[in-house]
């Protein structure tokens, strides 16, 4: 009796494991709704702060060029490359030599912001004119493309957001480029 009494629940059980169960997908799809945005420009935005508040002297990161070298720094010096920020500020360092120079041709409508964050000779300039553009010119190019690589966008989306920048911060009568052509700020 006992064996079929074991016999019957070993039976249950085995046939109660072996019950069915049917998936279905549900009709409407699935969804996720994340709230969450990622504004990737305000790394960038942030950089070109810190760039023009160099270039126009108004930063305390403005004296990195008179930071004194320590005896490890002359020893070690060719051991170590630069760094991304290293060579932004250096690049931030020449274009604050030219500053001065560079907005009063602007003021002057000799020289102009374009869209792209360049500069270009607007007005009757002469050859110094050009020296400075294209001095500046190479070193904004420098920054673009090292605040592109260490914030990984393209460097047509920093050179927006910079002309932006340029473009605000330029002395009355400077020429600006807009989406529909050239006017005087």
């Amino acid at each position: 009796m006992k064996k079929i009494m074991l016999l019957a629940i070993v039976i249950g059980v085995v046939g109660l494991g072996c019950a069915s169960v049917q998936v279905k997908a549900p009709k409407d799809p699935i969804k996720v709704d994340i709230a969450m945005r990622v504004d990737v420009y305000q790394h960038v935005e942030k950089d070109i702060d810190s760039i023009e508040n160099i270039v126009s002297g108004n930063s305390p990161a403005a004296a990195v060029q008179n930071k004194p070298v320590s005896m490890l720094d002359c020893l070690m010096a060719d051991a170590y490359a630069e760094d991304i920020q290293t060579k932004i500020e250096q690049l931030a360092l020449k274009r604050r030599d030219r500053y001065s120079a560079l907005t009063q041709a602007e003021a002057k409508g000799i020289i102009g912001e374009n869209k792209a964050g360049l500069v270009e000779i607007r007005g009757s300039g002469d050859s110094s004119a050009g020296q400075l553009v294209q001095a500046e010119n190479a070193d904004r190019q420098g920054i673009y493309n090292l605040v592109a690589e260490k914030n990984g966008t393209s460097v047509s989306d920093v050179q927006k957001l910079y002309a932006k920048r340029l473009q605000s911060d330029a002395p009355q009568g400077t020429p600006i480029e807009t989406g529909s052509g050239w006017t005087t700020k």
